[in-house]
């Protein structure tokens, strides 16, 4: 089933990002943390990969596992970096042949000592790959939307126009980079309305629960760290139990207050943790739904 129908039928819809065990360890353990999931009723989930399609065909496998063994659908990452047009073909392929209908593309990150012309030679931008999976079937596709501008945008203005693009090449439904200030979103969800971009806006929520993770993933990405959060992550620095617990709570908060404002849906990061999600969503009272 297209994803973008399950925002014209409940709000909000719930779901969850998973990545695939590293290489040096067996991809059966992420299962654990599916069955775990699966418990929540999340409405879709989503897999990862890393830089250059690394990881890409673990991808693919806890794709198909979670769409036709646990019953999810499940949005498959698509990135254009390192990726011809035949293989890409053939990944789309692979994608129909196992049920899976929902992809959300990226432009991806250069693999560190790559040239970035050759990276992205086949297509330069997540435009591109839009047009090309259009072209190729009848998926129903994501893209990656930022409150605060893409790292490497002009200005927040400059990124909304570009995707205002990609929405009008037919992305049907758009995921939020992380961000930790909901007043953030607000004025950049004015801005998109304003633009004409009238398609559903799910909400990524990644948990702080550790601080040199998010203090990198911040720095790879551009979020902002708000004064109350940066104040968190200085009182518990040295008490790694205690920084979850703010972080949870934080999290929770921010979840509970986008709630309130009628947001589309809730898109965890998970980092695999399922107990961490499972808390938020418990206070968010989204366990029961």
């Amino acid at each position: 089933m297209h994803i973008a129908r399950l925002f014209k039928n409940k709000k909000p819809v719930v779901s969850f990002e998973i990545f695939p065990p590293k290489p040096d360890y067996p991809v059966e353990t992420i299962f654990s943390t599916l069955d775990r999931l699966k418990d929540l009723k999340p409405d879709f989930i989503s897999v990862t990969y890393g830089a250059g399609g690394s990881n890409r065909e673990r991808t693919e496998v806890i794709s198909s596992k979670v769409k036709n063994n646990y019953g999810i659908e499940c949005l498959s990452h698509l990135t254009c970096v390192c990726t011809s047009r035949s293989d890409m073909n053939e990944i789309l392929e692979h994608l129909r042949k196992n049920n899976i209908e929902n992809i959300l593309a990226l432009r991806g990150d250069v693999p560190k000592g790559y040239d970035e012309k050759e990276a992205f030679k086949e297509y330069r931008y997540a435009l591109d790959l839009i047009r090309h999976i259009k072209e190729e079937g009848d998926f129903c596709i994501a893209a990656a939307a930022y409150p605060e501008g893409h790292i490497q945008s002009d200005s927040l203005q400059t990124d909304i126009k570009f995707l205002k693009q990609k929405v009008d090449e037919g992305v049907d439904f758009l995921i939020t980079q992380l961000f930790f200030d909901n007043r953030l979103f607000y004025n950049f969800w004015e801005m998109v309305r304003e633009e004409g971009i009238n398609i559903p806006i799910t909400i990524g929520i990644m948990p702080v629960l550790n601080a040199n993770q998010i203090k990198r993933i911040t720095t790879l990405c551009g979020s902002s760290i708000p004064t109350e959060l940066a104040h968190l992550l200085s009182k518990y620095c040295n008490n790694a139990d205690d920084l979850e617990k703010a972080g949870i709570e934080y999290a929770s908060k921010q979840t509970q207050d986008l709630l309130e404002h009628g947001v589309d849906g809730i898109h965890f990061y998970t980092m695999n943790k399922p107990e961490q999600i499972y808390q938020i969503m418990k206070n968010c009272n989204l366990t029961n739904r």
